[in-house]
């Protein structure tokens, strides 16, 4: 991994995410130092910082994470400092003693970090007095609750839109897949390019598995959204398309692969190959079909009838090319149901 890759997103947040983000930590900030006068309400701001997320559901995980973290490591801070002293080694001994606590409480990574990093804090700023102690956990409960309410007041996030672009882009690529398995078929290929056929084919799972992620991300992003009645129905078609193309996936690479394996410079003259290839431009056309009712865009080279009817029926092939032709043929019928939904 070359270094900025650690430090860099590949995308920008939102800049609405930022403003919403400074908003909370400011609003914290006054309210938590108007009602608990003292120290600087830092716990507050650092709560609300953290709380603000790109979903409401990760808003309120993180507000429980953060405060329940900051309340396990004040009574942690106050009762070393009761018991051991105010000796600057209390700092160190808190942050041993708060990890092994979150360990034996089965605490996630970011609480028990959080657990020490409170105790830290306490020990290093402030008094070790409960007085002090139950300051900081209000404050960090006010912080949080800050967060949340900005988070779920201001244009609460939803992510529909990067899943719709990955169910986009994967059902292109695997429109254009099929259409380059199909102009390969009545071909005769070379190495090199039944090599590059197979390398294309295999982008597709990388695709997949981001656009499966995408989705996920955009049905976390509705939970406990007040959003989420608007956007329902148009997660709920990309959910359809997703499951529709994500079988046809893996059949186009095991053709593609069975195409390679079983390669031979006679299949271009097959009359059975050469239906199979129309077939796959049908296929590719349907895809193209399916993506356009998910993006909403037209695609000039698509019509608005699906071009797969019936499924191909051949005799038994009298070369030497029946396994293939037989692999080819049930993962056509398994296409074809699943673009026309009859599985």
């Amino acid at each position: 991994m070359r270094f900025p890759a650690a430090i860099r997103a590949a995308r920008r947040a939102p800049l609405l995410q930022v403003l919403k983000s400074a908003a909370a930590t400011i609003a914290a900030w006054l309210i938590a130092g108007w009602l608990i006068p003292g120290p600087l309400p830092v716990f507050a701001a650092i709560a609300a910082l953290l709380v603000v997320q790109p979903s409401v559901n990760q808003s309120l995980a993180k507000a429980l994470e953060r405060s329940a973290g900051v309340i396990l490591g004040v009574v942690i801070a106050v009762l070393l400092s009761l018991l051991l002293g105010g000796q600057s080694w209390v700092v160190l001994a808190a942050v041993v003693v708060a990890l092994l606590i979150a360990w034996a409480l089965r605490a996630s990574t970011g609480t028990g970090n959080q657990v020490a990093i409170s105790a830290v804090l306490v020990l290093a700023l402030g008094s070790s007095n409960p007085d002090y102690a139950l300051d900081r956990i209000l404050e960090t409960l006010i912080g949080a609750a800050v967060g949340f309410v900005v988070n779920v007041a201001v244009v609460p996030p939803v992510l529909s839109a990067p899943a719709r672009r990955d169910i986009g882009m994967l059902g292109r690529e695997l429109a254009a897949s099929l259409d380059r398995l199909a102009d390969a078929l009545p071909i005769t290929r070379s190495a090199a390019q039944l090599y590059e056929l197979m390398l294309e084919a295999r982008l597709l799972r990388p695709m997949k598995e981001a656009a499966e992620a995408s989705l996920t991300a955009a049905e976390e992003s509705l939970a406990l959204n007040p959003r989420r009645g608007r956007h329902r129905e148009d997660l709920d078609q990309l959910q359809d398309v997703f499951d529709r193309l994500s079988p046809v996936v893996t059949q186009v690479i095991g053709m593609t692969r069975a195409y390679i394996d079983h390669y031979e410079d006679s299949l271009a003259t097959d009359p059975t190959v050469r239906a199979i290839a129309e077939q796959l431009h049908r296929a590719g056309h349907d895809v193209r079909l399916a993506v356009q009712s998910a993006e909403r865009l037209p695609d000039a080279r698509t019509a608005p009838v699906p071009a797969l009817t019936t499924p191909l029926v051949v005799r038994p092939p009298a070369s030497d090319h029946w396994i293939l032709v037989g692999s080819l043929m049930e993962d056509l019928r398994r296409i074809h149901g699943e673009l026309r939904d009859e599985t």
